[in-house]
């Protein structure tokens, strides 16, 4: 009997827990400690800390894990693959064994031909299985040969590339310098039914020959391309992908056909119109419904950046496959009770949040619809004009720019019709827009920039936690640009200190300002940013001068400070609140904290209704009247996540972190700086609630003293309208109702006199027409109309003439509008579009449309009669 792909999970992390491995869970798919990463994309991303040894305290040495991967870009990137091989996933889980100072080399290559071969676990056929090796890697080889029974001519050395040291497969890199070491891969062999040559320097990309289980020996310190250390304490990082092992162990042709696959895959066929499941766009639409699903499990919803883009992506890459195979209403979000009952152990992550994700895809998949239709639409017509099979990158860039169709969606449709795409012109055009929308990287106020501080990395002690004002000294001046020793009054710059209290703009909350000062000058800080580990005090000299070294009070306003701290600490009672009165799917996508407000941004898809806000708000001002003592504590950020603390583990945290609690109401990661009891909010007051984006929205909320003043203003508006309306304020709404349903009524009155006056001039319109071979033309001039009155009246003569042309021009103060009509008879001959471009033609005039109607505009009135009476000729040409 097969083992299924769950089984086969189960067992690999039995087989490690009886060589005395620690279990240990997979970290989370999105990563949060290597900002080089997006995603988790292998097993041994957790780890990595201990291979550059930064935890010397960590006490596991051997440890097995079962990791969810996703491979989308870097040097591991997978999204072109996928649905075009039979063995590559955008997602997948890594099974890995790890030992860090523990067993090396001959245990590593002996539990691994163990677990492939015995016959109490896989049971392999051993003359199926090939073993690469580095070239230089001699101790490697020999264990293969010695220790297993694989046979010896399937034991192949892989060199270096181009005689370029440690450029081998068979020799693993973190980067350009850091841990690295040799590595050995064992393939398998499905036969000689699929194509492909073994491993080796004749090796190709085809199916025959299968990586199953890669195996790094991390025994080298790189210094740089030619130098090459010992590291003190050999490690190991294995990976071997569980849908690969699966798909040998279950004896099926592609990673598609194993079981997990299955539900997914035959519920896509079943909406589609294909019959055939092994095929490639059903290949596709599976492994990205995965993919997304899981990232979305993540608390990442699809926008145009980072791990959201990521996300879009692949969505929209599902949709257009889906397109492909005949499946024309929304679908992605029905595939999720398939997934979910196809992941096994795996499915617990997804059932948590089913229909979160489920309301995600959906509403991705409407926003994307139209785009798709309308580009690919756009696209297979520019792909009709081809002469050469060159796509121009102009074409793929006008098709995002303009129409928002993704680049990738074209590249990937050319790449399936065989055509050539100009990726040079199109990268061209994107960085020419680039270049024209782009900000400078460096922050500038009153003519003076703070690049310099880029190349330099001065520390600055904050003490602001606790102190107003403290004594210190002024380390650097900026002036003018660069490094000063002294700075003179009506100068501006900035003063760097060894200690501070002034906050630097982060995490939301904006920069202190203040005084920085001594009998000889002073220096007004009008705001306060961080440069790395810097913090600059960004002013002016009000008086006197200040020089490096000399010993200054530094002092904050803390008036303004603590309105920007209690609305800081409103941002936590409402994201808490949030989450009590809406869910947990409820996470920070961003905030800013004023003196004057606070702004939160957050995950929802929904529309918040009037009385959940008020239920927010009572419950904010509920745990503000508690006068809550406000705690903070530091720990580890390890510490933290094990907690669940509430953070975004998607940013960069340092290795150390501070807690603010509130009770058990609220708990979060936050470097900024907060009142000391809730009571001294004094008061919250919610004065805007909107979406932003998809699946974001945003809350703006007042405190303490400005709070009530917008609540006194609101009072004072609603007294000026019930006076305006002459009724109480308790009657306001009743009387606004009664204002509506008579202005309804008079505009109902209006329209009726509007429509016989249309019909009037529509009756008269249409009588004067002029006959130019057999067709009716229509041309006739207005004063200061609407556009949209106008637009019924070429609507009605067309429905009275049946057969006609009518151009409408609309005479204003300084220009014209022209509104062309055609009747889908005459359409074919002439459009409307086309007609209006001749018309348009000699008077410096824009516009566009459509075949049966086109507007346009000009400025150019002096020669408007002698056109309008060329283009009759122009109409007798082309009837």
């Amino acid at each position: 009997m097969k083992k299924t792909t769950d089984e086969i999970r189960k067992i690999f992390l039995k087989f490690f827990k009886e060589k005395k491995h620690i279990i240990v869970p997979g970290s989370s798919l999105v990563s949060s400690d290597d900002s080089s990463l997006l995603f988790t994309n292998s097993g041994m991303n957790q780890f990595k800390n201990l291979f550059l040894k930064k935890d010397p305290n960590f006490k596991y040495t051997r440890i097995a894990t079962v990791q969810n991967c996703l491979r989308t870009g870097g040097k591991h990137n997978d999204f072109e693959n996928v649905g075009y091989t039979f063995k590559h996933h955008t997602f997948f889980e890594m099974l890995g064994n790890f030992s860090f100072g523990d067993y090396f080399k001959e245990e590593a290559i002996t539990y691994a031909w163990e677990f492939l071969t015995s016959r109490e676990w896989l049971n392999l056929p051993k003359k199926k299985l090939w073993i690469t090796v580095y070239d230089n890697d001699l101790e490697s080889h020999n264990i293969w040969e010695k220790n297993t029974d694989v046979e010896k001519e399937k034991i192949i050395k892989i060199g270096d590339e181009k005689n370029c040291k440690y450029t081998s497969d068979n020799f693993w890199q973190m980067g350009n310098t850091g841990p690295c070491g040799p590595s050995t891969e064992i393939f398998y062999d499905k036969g000689r039914r699929f194509f492909g040559n073994p491993p080796g320097k004749n090796a190709n990309n085809g199916e025959r020959f299968v990586e199953i289980w890669n195996i790094v020996f991390m025994q080298f310190n790189k210094i740089d391309n030619n130098n090459m250390t010992k590291l003190q304490t050999p490690s190991v990082d294995t990976g071997m992908g569980l849908e690969r092992i699966s798909g040998i162990i279950q004896k099926v042709n592609s990673n598609y056909d194993i079981d997990i696959f299955q539900p997914l895959i035959k519920l896509i066929v079943k909406i589609s119109d294909v019959t055939n499941i092994n095929y490639k766009h059903v290949y596709v639409i599976a492994d990205h419904i995965r993919s997304s699903a899981f990232i979305i499990s993540e608390n990442i919803i699809p926008s145009n950046e980072k791990h959201g883009y990521v996300l879009r992506r692949i969505i929209r890459r599902a949709i257009r496959h889906g397109h492909y195979i005949g499946i024309k209403n929304l679908f992605l979000h029905k595939l999720i009770p398939a997934l979910i009952q196809s992941m096994g152990e795996n499915a617990h992550i997804l059932q948590k949040k089913q229909k979160y994700i489920e309301t995600i895809l959906k509403l991705e998949e409407e926003k994307f619809t139209n785009t798709l239709e309308i580009g690919l639409k756009l696209l297979n017509i520019e792909i009709k004009k081809l002469k050469n099979n060159v796509l121009n990158g102009k074409i793929i860039f006008d098709l995002y720019d303009t129409y928002g169709f993704p680049p990738d969606l074209t590249i990937d449709i050319c790449r399936e019709k065989n055509i050539i795409v100009n990726l040079e012109e199109f990268k061209k055009k994107t960085e020419n827009r680039k270049k024209e929308a782009k900000n400078k990287k460096f922050y500038k106020t009153n003519n003076f920039n703070t690049e310099i501080l880029n190349t330099y990395d001065i520390p600055s002690n904050f003490v602001g936690y606790t102190e107003k004002q403290t004594e210190s000294h002024i380390s650097k001046i900026i002036y003018e640009n660069n490094f000063n020793t002294i700075i003179k009054k009506n100068e501006f710059g900035i003063i760097i200190l060894k200690n501070t209290p002034f906050y630097a703009e982060l995490g939301g909350q904006i920069g202190d300002i203040g005084f920085i000062e001594n009998n000889h000058g002073t220096f007004e800080v009008h705001d306060t940013q961080k440069f790395h580990k810097t913090i600059g005090h960004i002013g002016k000299v009000i008086s006197g001068h200040l020089k490096v070294g000399n010993k200054v009070i530094a002092k904050i306003n803390y008036i303004r400070r603590f309105l920007i701290q209690s609305n800081h600490t409103a941002t936590h009672l409402l994201h808490s609140t949030l989450r009590q009165v809406l869910g947990n799917h409820i996470f920070q996508k961003g905030s800013y904290i004023t003196d004057r407000f606070l702004r939160f941004d957050f995950s929802h898809q929904k529309f918040i209704t009037r009385d959940d806000l008020q239920k927010i708000e009572n419950i904010v001002n509920m745990k503000i009247s508690q006068n809550i003592l406000i705690k903070t504590n530091i720990m580890k950020l390890e510490e933290a996540k094990k907690k669940n603390i509430i953070a975004l583990f998607h940013k960069k945290y340092d290795e150390i972190v501070r807690v603010l609690s509130i009770n058990n109401f609220s708990i979060e990661l936050c470097g900024g700086t907060h009142a000391k009891r809730t009571g001294d909010l004094g008061l919250f007051k919610i004065t805007n609630e909107r979406s932003i984006s998809s699946g974001i929205r945003r809350i703006e909320a007042t405190t303490g003293q400005i709070a009530l003043y917008n609540i006194h203003k609101n009072e004072k508006k609603l007294q000026e309208i019930s006076e305006i309306l002459k009724t109480k304020n308790t009657n306001i709404v009743d009387s606004i109702k009664v204002l509506i349903l008579n202005n309804k009524k008079l505009k109902q009155k209006i329209n009726k006199i509007n429509e016989k006056e249309t019909c009037r001039i529509v009756d008269k319109i249409s009588k004067n027409f002029v006959l130019i071979k057999n067709t009716k033309v229509v041309i006739k001039s207005f004063n200061n109309h609407d556009l949209k009155f106008l637009r019924s009246i070429i609507d009605k003569i067309k429905i009275k003439l049946k057969s006609a042309i009518i151009i409408l021009v609309n005479m204003l103060k300084d220009h014209a509008n022209i509104i062309i009509g055609v009747t889908p008879n005459i359409s074919k001959k002439i459009s409307a579009k086309n007609l209006l471009n001749a018309l348009l033609k000699n008077l410096d005039g824009k516009g566009g449309g459509k075949t049966s109607i086109a507007e346009g505009g000009i400025n150019k009135l002096t020669c408007l009669s002698k056109e309008l009476i060329n283009i009759k000729n122009w109409i007798n040409y082309h009837l």
